[in-house]
């Protein structure tokens, strides 16, 4: 089976979970041999890991526009403009910065080289929603052109990519959730953003939900019938003994890894790490990552009085994150709305103890984890004293953790995703 697949990034390039998962997934497919995987992404740097699959740029694609007519989509795709650079992984701060209307209406014109391609940078810009619809538009031309059994979208920015490939084609459509903008936003939608969810969701032959928490949200706040979301947990992707350098103190770390963002709860977390440094001294908090609440928890660090106790690093990539967790104690993901959440996966693989809210998807697969819900702050400031200061709890959630994370392999996953395959076959 060939399978044409729609991704907004790929290691890498990546900017959060949605490459990792998107990796992991393809490398499990791979190991199926009647599964023949062309990913497509926006934009190809030319170092990213081919070993797998079959990986293609939609900027090295030349597109005739007389050839490209899809109807029934928000507006008839005839012609559409490229303004802008691409938003790989998307917070609605940023989101309402550069995107604030949908087009439905006029025509517009797209920029191209001599030779039909478009020039997706891979950076920011001011129409982010130009920038999505000109990948469906290259998406379309891609369809024409090859041989593919079904399509795979992964997240709303390929949702039109997409609908845009079974238009032309006539094959069935996977769309994966990694996330909504309910996660994104807490609640309070972008009604662009959500009017392309929802496309996706009813054009779709059969919807992937990376847990059970996004698949009611996606049956309950999006009106799509039971029978066709399907859950499909991630995994974590093995990685190599790590030579990380040995810790030269004696503080204990306690990390946050992630978008300092409202939907990642970093808030919670300082005010945690408050109540902690009231109980201990031998202790350091980090919180590694950037988003647009940074400034905020910096200045709340500083009115708690707390800044010497705690570290803010800025966003890490790769060997930077598996320094970080070998020098970890405990990893602390106190997440508002997480539709799954794998970074608790890699730091346990890590063998670092790791506490979770219950509002996470990943909630749902662990069993080694402490949960609490994220705003209970004493909960999480009691968690994190007791793996502190109580070996034999370390140990335990320690041990056992990894054994538990070792098994969740991205093979189980894509066996499921296969199985998907075949059923709308």
């Amino acid at each position: 089976m060939k399978v044409l697949m729609f991704g907004w990034e790929f290691p890498p390039h990546i900017s959060g979970g949605l490459g990792t998962a998107c990796y992991g997934l393809t490398k499990g497919l791979s190991t199926f041999p009647d599964i023949e995987i062309l990913f497509v992404v926006p934009k190809m740097f030319g170092d990213e890991n081919r070993s797998n699959i079959g990986l293609i740029g939609a900027n090295n694609i030349p597109v005739r526009m007389q050839d490209v007519r899809i109807s029934g989509f928000l507006k008839e795709l005839q012609k559409i403009e490229v303004g802008v650079n691409l938003l790989p992984y998307v917070d609605p701060e940023i989101y309402e910065k550069y995107s604030q209307t949908l087009s439905t209406g006029t025509n517009q014109f797209i920029t191209s080289d001599f030779s039909g391609k478009i020039d997706f940078s891979g950076g920011y810009g001011k129409n982010l929603m130009g920038e999505i619809f000109n990948y469906a538009l290259v998406s379309a031309s891609i369809a024409l052109n090859r041989s593919f059994d079904v399509i795979h979208a992964h997240d709303w920015l390929c949702y039109p990519a997409g609908i845009a490939a079974k238009y032309v084609s006539g094959k069935p459509l996977v769309i994966h959730v990694h996330a909504t903008d309910f996660d994104r936003s807490g609640g309070n939608v972008n009604p662009a953003v959500f009017a392309v969810e929802k496309q996706g969701m009813e054009i779709a032959d059969k919807i992937i939900t990376v847990s059970n928490l996004t698949r009611n949200i996606v049956i309950e706040k999006y009106g799509i019938d039971p029978a066709k979301v399907v859950t499909v947990y991630n995994a974590v992707e093995p990685v190599e003994k790590y030579d990380g350098r040995l810790k030269k103190f004696d503080e204990k770390i306690v990390t946050f890894l992630g978008r300092i963002t409202m939907q990642k709860g970093p808030e919670y977390f300082i005010e945690a790490a408050s109540l902690v440094l009231k109980k201990m001294d031998n202790v350091r908090f980090v919180m590694a990552g950037s988003g647009d609440m940074m400034n905020k928890m910096i200045r709340r660090a500083a009115r708690l009085g707390i800044m010497d106790k705690f570290n803010f690093t800025g966003f890490l990539k790769s060997d930077d994150v598996y320094q970080m967790f070998h020098l970890s104690d405990v990893y602390v993901m106190p997440s508002v709305s997480e539709p799954f959440g794998i970074s608790p996966l890699e730091a346990m693989q890590s063998n670092v103890p790791v506490i979770i809210s219950r509002q996470s998807g990943v909630a749902e697969v662990l069993k080694h984890a402490v949960k609490i819900d994220f705003w209970d702050t004493y909960a999480m400031a009691d968690a994190i004293y007791g793996i502190l200061n109580y070996p034999a709890l370390h140990s335990i959630f320690k041990k056992h953790g990894k054994q538990e994370v070792d098994q969740m392999k991205w093979e189980i996953s894509a066996k499921h995703v296969r199985n998907i395959y075949f059923s709308i076959n």
